[in-house]
């Protein structure tokens, strides 16, 4: 085993550590869904000199080495390149990583109410343990889509004066039942219901056609003060339920990050970061952090739609060739770091590790050959040649890391982007930060493989 990170540094590493993880910290706190996450890097983008795709294309520049380039699809995903010397069908530097995290949402017809209590009716997005979400405070982020064109954003249960929401759980005293049932059979998804309200609404108590609904008609009331909807606009909404609160230090000696959604936004936000710091050389240099990774990576902003590599085409075109043999050069010619959270070392569950092949808290950038579940299927499995150049890079540079599995054979696994993009004949592997307590409300990692994690994807990027 590697030595622990926290043994090598001296005071101005100490410093250098607090600074990166105190920065994301305070995304983490900012970024809760993928909608705010896209919304922050993009003015961060902007602050730094980076310019949205078609803003580019209308200029009618040509593309040359030194431009900031990004692509927003939907606001929810981020295709984010800085131009290098070399043509793009030479390949790519790519960091890719996910900004939406297991969570609850909110259905299109969800208000009710059921003795006197006004619930929101939800279905979980990603692999959650039900009975985790339950007491917990939680706040409501999302938009909320007029027919008229306006888009209300909600951000509830995060500030001071705010109320929080919470999803219910029966007593200890009347759960003898229960004791008897599986974990899955006792925490029944339809019953996470978000508690909102129970208030009946003052003058609807002698209204017959209002009985039993006086306090979902409260609440209706509230929302069209506050926000200006009705109860039909939660058909156009995206609201999601998320742990309200900052991300906190954890620890007495604060070497650990506590917060929700770390899963994957440590490696998301160390990318953007590195991004951010390290110039372009002769290879373009890109930030690849998409949606929709913890169902599957579909949809129109998930890693199986095309719109990266329609963006890629793009550049590819403003670059004066407009072939798709180019496009498909510049992908296979790329290199990728697929940044994702691995299972952190946990001495309380030891039986689920295999401990030669587990990753430690403190000890490094995490870095899985492959992925998959039980014969390594639905994996990306990487070349030994491209292990060994990620390792002389980051050997060169100092950067502590560490070799991994996700569980005991036959008992873990998982899948990231890794695959898909490696559809493309590329070189990828799969690398990110050890996470305790991975897809639960709060998360925890160590502020040293944060700040590894972001030495170790510069490291990549300036790799020419």
């Amino acid at each position: 085993m590697k030595k622990n990170c926290w043994t090598t540094y001296d005071e101005k590493t100490l410093q250098e550590v607090e600074a990166v993880t105190s920065r994301y910290m305070d995304y983490l706190t900012r970024g809760k869904t993928e909608r705010e996450c896209a919304a922050l890097i993009e003015d961060d983008l902007k602050e730094n000199g980076y310019q949205p795709l078609e803003e580019f294309r209308k200029s009618g520049r040509k593309l040359s080495a030194g431009d900031k380039i990004y692509f927003n699809m939907m606001g929810k995903s981020l295709a984010i390149f800085n131009i290098g010397s070399d043509p793009l069908e030479n390949g790519m530097n790519i960091l890719g990583a996910h900004i939406d995290s297991p969570r609850i949402d909110v259905k299109q017809n969800p208000l009710y109410e059921n003795e006197e209590f006004a619930y929101l009716d939800t279905h979980y997005y990603g692999g959650i343990r039900k009975y985790q979400w339950l007491t917990l405070p939680l706040a409501i982020h999302g938009v909320i889509c007029k027919k008229d064109g306006t888009t209300v954003t909600v951000r509830l249960g995060e500030e001071d004066g705010d109320p929080r929401f919470v999803i219910t759980d029966l007593l200890p005293h009347l759960s003898q039942r229960q004791a008897g049932k599986s974990i899955t059979d006792v925490f029944d998804a339809e019953n996470l219901d978000l508690l909102v309200g129970s208030r009946p609404l003052a003058d609807a108590k002698d209204d017959k056609d209002k009985a039993g609904k006086q306090v979902r008609e409260n609440i209706l009331k509230l929302l069209k003060e506050k926000y200006d909807i009705t109860e039909e606009d939660f058909a156009s909404s995206e609201l999601e339920i998320v742990p309200a609160g900052p991300a906190y230090d954890c620890g007495f000696d604060r070497s650990m990050v506590l917060a929700y959604g770390q899963d994957d936004r440590v490696c998301a936000f160390t990318s953007l970061f590195a991004m951010m710091e390290v110039s372009a050389g002769k290879r373009t240099n890109c930030c690849l952090l998409v949606d929709k990774e913890e169902i599957g990576s579909v949809g129109a902003t998930g890693m199986h739609s095309q719109f990266f590599e329609n963006a890629v085409a793009e550049l590819v075109a403003l670059e004066g060739g407009e072939s798709a043999l180019k496009t498909a050069r510049c992908l296979q010619n790329s290199r990728m770091l697929s940044s994702d959270v691995s299972a952190a070392y946990d001495p309380l569950f030891a039986d689920v590790f295999e401990k030669r092949s587990a990753c430690f808290s403190g000890h490094g950038l995490v870095f899985n050959k492959f992925t998959g579940s039980r014969g390594k299927s639905g994996s990306n499995d990487a070349n030994a040649e491209y292990i060994a150049f990620v390792r002389r890079i980051l050997d060169e540079d100092g950067v502590a890391y560490q070799y991994a599995e996700l569980g005991r054979v036959d008992l873990g696994g998982g899948g990231t982007i890794a695959y898909i993009m490696a559809n493309y004949g590329m070189n990828v592997i799969d690398s990110g930060v050890a996470v305790l307590s991975m897809h639960a409300p709060w998360e925890v990692t160590s502020k040293a493989d944060i700040y590894e994690a972001y030495k170790g994807y510069k490291s990549f990027l300036k790799a020419q």
